[in-house]
């Protein structure tokens, strides 16, 4: 599990400086337009929406744009009909990277794409050739003063999760995509506030970077998260927290 609580405490630490990403609204908006029209407007029957929501919560979008995005997405309002699509590709130093995205144009997405990755020294690699290196979970994340571990172990095993570990400060809880909605809604259940959930891929192997390779690393990802069609960017990089810290500096 070590390697799978690497990437997760990276993403909290790019967590904040991502929710200020020009980006951001547009991103959340085409999920929440998509989760509706496959799912319905309903949060409470419709789970990814529900998701979707919580993240927008997450970064302060003003509930008038959810409100107008879950509308275009049922068609009660006009809107856009988005395609779903996968990048495998490289980061420098090898690093594995998987591009997930929404999109109204699959030709110009690729084509930016790949402009993105050979501006920073990446390569798309052939469909399925990263994919594999991940696993599809669900991951919730507590901070620990909000309870004890025990008493968290117990209610999350038993509604279904895989595992628990502390990083830091927080708890993070892994679960089988099918069992993630059962673990949150018992957690919400306790009225115990999360950090974040959500469905995400972890890495099945981490590989270490350092010095002006991990900045490079970080600045591809980056440049592929500032690009709105792009949803979530997975890669297998570690990088300390010295280094990470200097980098953020």
């Amino acid at each position: 599990m070590s390697g799978h609580s690497k990437w997760a405490t990276i993403k909290h630490k790019k967590a904040a400086l991502d929710a200020k990403r020009g980006a951001a609204f547009t991103r959340i908006t085409r999920e929440i337009v998509t989760a509706a029209k496959e799912g319905g407007g309903d949060p409470n029957k419709n789970p990814r929406l529900r998701t979707a929501m919580l993240r927008a919560r997450g970064i302060n979008m003003p509930s008038s744009n959810v409100e107008n995005a879950i509308k275009k997405g049922t068609g009660e309002l006009p809107g856009v009909t988005y395609e779903s699509f996968t990048f495998d590709a490289y980061a420098p130093g090898g690093i594995a990277v998987f591009i997930e995205g929404l999109t109204d144009n699959k030709n110009r997405t690729t084509a930016e794409v790949r402009n993105i990755l050979t501006r920073k020294n990446g390569s798309l690699a052939s469909p399925g050739s990263v994919a594999f290196l991940f696993n599809k979970k669900g991951l919730i994340v507590v901070e620990v003063k909000i309870i004890n571990e025990t008493d968290l172990m117990d209610l999350v095993l038993e509604a279904g999760a895989e595992d628990m570990t502390i990083q830091d400060d927080v708890y993070e809880i892994t679960t089988d995509p099918s069992a993630f909605e059962a673990v949150r809604s018992a957690i919400e259940a306790k009225q115990l506030p999360m950090k974040s959930a959500e469905v995400t891929m972890i890495p099945t192997t981490t590989v270490k970077v350092t010095g002006s390779e991990a900045k490079n690393v970080l600045a591809l990802v980056d440049a592929l998260e500032d690009y709105e069609d792009v949803q979530n960017v997975y890669a297998n990089f570690d990088i300390s927290d010295e280094d990470m810290a200097a980098l953020e500096g």
